[in-house]
């Protein structure tokens, strides 16, 4: 079992720029993957960032050059720094990890992002 807590989430002016955190807990060794989606009112969940356990990231087109994700293994948290921020951005933002071994994932609650026109 692996427990997601995210937090930074609030309001943004477009342009402005804000970093979410997820700190991780629980069979942590079995995480090989983490990353961050969102989920806007009336679509569907999507990928914004994920980073492996060597360091690999990926990032969806929208995002790019804009967002950054990192990670801190001594404090088992992934942060997602986003600047430049666009009305479009506004969603609830939900930390992810992933196990190749076990094939399953483990989502947070959801930090509320809006970013402001």
């Amino acid at each position: 079992q692996v427990q997601l807590v995210e937090s930074g989430g609030g309001l943004a002016p477009a342009g402005g720029s804000l970093r979410l955190s997820c700190q991780a807990s629980g069979t942590i060794s079995s995480i090989n993957r983490m990353g961050w989606y969102r989920q806007a009112p009336g679509k569907q969940r999507e990928m914004v960032a994920t980073i492996t356990s060597p360091g690999s990231t990926n990032y969806v087109d929208s995002v790019k050059g804009r967002f950054t994700i990192s990670r801190d293994g001594a404090k088992n948290t992934v942060y997602l720094q986003m600047n430049s921020l666009k009305p479009e951005d506004t969603a609830v933002y939900y930390c992810n990890s992933y196990s190749y071994l076990y094939g399953v994932d483990y989502w947070g609650k959801g930090t509320l992002v809006t970013v402001s026109s």
